[in-house]
This record gives structure tokens, C-alpha cells and sequence, in this order.
């Protein structure tokens, strides 16, 4: 199928670790493929251009994913910081539905990218798409606010779908991307107790998903973008170190990782939700790495060649 076949999909923040997949993933299937970004380039708009221009002719998607890294270890958890974090998914979420909202002729889908931690953490309580939380702290709040910057008049007759993602597991990037290094030395292990859920997802299905959410007109509102098996971080080291047959025992203590990203942020990380992707599963999606087993078998290939099974 050539490029451009299947229409044009414009996407927010389209250059990071998912972005890139997701692009790769999308022409591969036939799609022409425009980033919204600061950086120029070919096939790239920038968020002025965008404002001024509208969206391109024949984009039949809107898709947004823009967001500074939570966990840039480089950066430090200020107020500073978070005004950037939120910014960058809100008020870049906000400019895409302007665009929709102006544009003559109307894309057929927005569908947009938000987290799990949007849900309280916890370790009883199994969440569906319909739990509570989004109110509690400051990254359940800006969830609920990236969802609210994503949600269309009800007069504008576009398909919305809201995707809550889970610790995006694969090699090109990611928490996959600084933790291969340790765990091949052996030194890799827990968070903590590791007794905390880590709602996770493949790169390459949540890749698949947002193209399912693209193409799928039974796919509406808020879908939880994890794997269907729940599982501890310590059941994730465990996996990673077989895979690599490597130990996986060494834990980071929760001290450490308070010390090195704030306590407010270390949660993502030392405290975690159960989730569930009921609404995924009730619409037919079906997953290509439905286990943290072959997930990792698939991630820790010492010559590793992405395969773009999208």
C-alpha cells in the first residue's frame, strides 16, 4: 500500500519515543504522516504554522501526544518544571481541537494520549475505564485536565478517544532505553519493596491500539492503554533478568529514587494502580505482547532490529 493512500494524519508531538513508533507504524500501513513540532523539517508543521494554516487538506486524524518526559532525570521536580509538564500535554492538546474546531472540513477521529495515573494507587482495587480518580494529586489532576483539553463540543461531529497509558515498555526508548545497560551487568532489580502494580503496555501494542483507536469507529472515549496481565515491578525485574539470564535481585530503595526525582514524582515508579483494558478487549483488539514474559523476550534481543509489527 503506498503512503498518503489512507489520507493524512497530523500528529502532536509525534518526534519522541512513541511518536516515532507510532509514525513508523502508520506509514507502513499507508498513512501520510505530518508532526506537529518546534523543530522544522520535511513532513513537519510547526504549532504557529498550525494556528495560522489549520490543519492540513485530506487529514483524516488528529492525534496528540506531546508532553515533556515526567522522568527526565536531568531535571529537577520544581514548580518550574511542572508548569512545563502541564503545559506541554494541556495546552498543546488545546491547539489541536482548536484546529479541529475551525477546520471546514472535519477529521474523522481526535484521539489523544493520557496516563493511568490518573487512577489512585493502590494495590486491591482493579481499575476499568469507568474508576474513579483525577482528583487526587498533581498527576492524576493533569490527566484529568489533558482529557478535558481533548474533549470536542458536542455540536462537532468527530469521534474522540482518550487513551490512558500504561509504563510503555521497548527498546528504542523509554525506561527499557536506562535500565537495559544495569540489567545486563546484573545489577538490575525491584523499585523498592517491588510488590507495587505496574500497569505496563509493549511499545509495539500501544503503537497498534492507537492505530486501532484511528480505524475503529466502535473505539469511543477513554480506553486504558495496559496489557491484560497485572503484574508487580517485581514480576517485570524478574522477566527482564530471565530474558537477559541475567540476576535481577539488586532493588533501588524508594529513599534513592525520592532522593533523585521528588517524592511527589518518585511514585510513578516506588507506588503503581492495577488497571485493566476492558474497553480494548471489548472492542476486538487483540494484543500481540499480552504478557510481561514475551514482552520482555521480545525487548532484551542482545542485536536488536526493531521489526515494525504494527
Amino acid at each position: 500500500m503506498s503512503r498518503g493512500h489512507l489520507g493524512t494524519v497530523l500528529i502532536g508531538g509525534g518526534t519522541g519515543f512513541i511518536g516515532t513508533a507510532l509514525t513508523n507504524g502508520l506509514r507502513r500501513r499507508g498513512y501520510d504522516v505530518v508532526l506537529v513540532s518546534r523543530k522544522p523539517g520535511l513532513y513537519r508543521l510547526s504549532w504557529s504554522d498550525l494556528n495560522k494554516n489549520g490543519l492540513p487538506e485530506s487529514t483524516v486524524a488528529v492525534v496528540s501526544l506531546a508532553g515533556q518526559n515526567v522522568l527526565d532525570p536531568l531535571r529537577r521536580w520544581t514548580e518550574g518544571f511542572k508548569q512545563n509538564v502541564w503545559a506541554s500535554r494541556v495546552n498543546t492538546t488545546r491547539y489541536l481541537a482548536a484546529a479541529i474546531e475551525s477546520a471546514k472540513v472535519k477529521p474523522q477521529v481526535f484521539v489523544s494520549a493520557s496516563g493511568v495515573g490518573y487512577y489512585p494507587p493502590g494495590k486491591e482495587e482493579v481499575f476499568k475505564e469507568d474508576g474513579p480518580g483525577g482528583d487526587f494529586d498533581f498527576l492524576s489532576q493533569l490527566c484529568t485536565e489533558w482529557e478535558g483539553a481533548a474533549t470536542l463540543p458536542d455540536d462537532i461531529d468527530v469521534r474522540t478517544v482518550k487513551i490512558r497509558t500504561g509504563v510503555v515498555l521497548g527498546r528504542p526508548g523509554g525506561m527499557i532505553q536506562q535500565l537495559i545497560v544495569p540489567f545486563y551487568m546484573g545489577v538490575g532489580g525491584p523499585v523498592g519493596s517491588g510488590n507495587q502494580p505496574m500497569p505496563w503496555i509493549h511499545l509495539h501494542d500501544i503503537v497498534r491500539l492507537f492505530i486501532y483507536a484511528i480505524e475503529q469507529e466502535n473505539v469511543t472515549g477513554v480506553v486504558n492503554g495496559v496489557a491484560p496481565q497485572i503484574i508487580t515491578n517485581r514480576d517485570f525485574a524478574k522477566a527482564f533478568g530471565q530474558a537477559l539470564w541475567r540476576p535481577s535481585f539488586i532493588p533501588l530503595p524508594t529513599l534513592a529514587v525520592n532522593l533523585m526525582f521528588g517524592q511527589e514524582r518518585a511514585k510513578i515508579m516506588t507506588e503503581g494502580q492495577k488497571v485493566w483494558p476492558q474497553k480494548a478487549l471489548d472492542t476486538g483488539f487483540t494484543f500481540a505482547y499480552p504478557d510481561i514474559k514475551s514482552a520482555a523476550k521480545e525487548f532484551s534481543r542482545l542485536i536488536y532490529a526493531d521489526d515494525g509489527c504494527y
